[in-house]
């Protein structure tokens, strides 16, 4: 009897995370909410690996493109709300990462480095065309390393709700409750805890890299987002430095600027555009 209570706890507590993870990315709506030619899914070679990637996009040539690497689960689908909204003169292609979604391989690659090859050529531009990558919470590291190892591609670099491994409570919570029930968790919800997991000992190398970009950064974040506190985006703007850096902190919203706040986020995008020079 003890092991079967164990078993129903699990399964519960499983199901209760699943769900609450899950319902991040149905609150809001998806690329089929939108009139055709909106947006488009397309798939692409990963750098240097034998994976197809899977990606969503504006289908428009435009001045400046943005290249976003997303959050941990990677789901493209939550970008929806902003692929729409998007003024035209940029164009944005946001990948489900190696791991996640449509995307190979099965098993979580926790190497941010890694992860930073692989999604290296979103940020082949077209020519004229200058590139604002976005880093997105746990995309965040990932984007800077990006960023660091291809200075010639990228413009500017705008780091939203960054993760660099200060957890608020939110997260704290979920990852806990994950560990527990890691095993028996679908495959994304699975992947997104190992990535977190093993996230700690990859950090510096990524700050180092945030702290010598030559290009502008801005840091976006919301002050009450309790997933990640906005007192260690606020350190990450000050450790840039003398280096051109733009702290923006945005009012009651959340951790998910790209869908609850996505006027905040273009405005981001905007201000990035100007310390770049149009």
């Amino acid at each position: 009897m003890p092991r079967l209570i164990r078993t129903l706890v699990v399964l519960s507590l499983s199901f209760a995370l699943s769900a609450c993870m899950s319902a991040e990315v149905q609150r809001y709506p998806t690329s089929a909410d939108y009139p055709a030619g909106t947006m488009e899914r397309v798939a692409f070679q990963a750098g240097g690996r034998p994976w197809r990637l899977s990606a969503l996009r504006t289908p428009r040539a435009a001045p400046w493109k943005v290249v976003v690497i997303t959050g941990t689960p990677s789901w493209s689908e939550y970008w929806a709300p902003t692929l729409a909204a998007l003024p035209e003169r940029f164009t944005m292609i946001v990948a489900d990462r190696p791991g996640f979604a449509l995307s190979e391989p099965a098993e979580a690659v926790g190497s941010i480095s890694d992860q930073a090859d692989a999604l290296a050529p979103l940020l082949d531009a077209a020519p004229g065309q200058k590139v604002i990558l976005v880093g997105q919470s746990y995309g965040a590291p990932i984007a800077s390393l990006m960023a660091a190892r291809h200075p010639d591609k990228v413009q500017a670099l705008v780091l939203m709700s960054a993760f660099f491994g200060e957890r608020g409570a939110t997260a704290r919570r979920l990852t806990s409750l994950g560990g527990m029930v890691r095993p028996m968790l679908p495959r994304d919800l699975k992947n997104s805890i190992a990535e977190v997991r093993g996230q700690a000992p990859q950090l510096p190398a990524a700050r180092a890299a945030l702290v010598g970009l030559p290009q502008p950064v801005v840091v976006l974040h919301d002050d009450a987002d309790t997933f990640v506190p906005v007192a260690s985006a606020r350190a990450l703007a000050a450790g840039r430095g003398k280096a051109p850096t733009l702290m923006i902190e945005t009012p009651g919203g959340d951790h998910f600027l790209n869908a609850c706040c996505v006027p905040a986020l273009i405005g981001a995008l905007e201000r990035a555009a100007g310390m770049v020079g149009d």
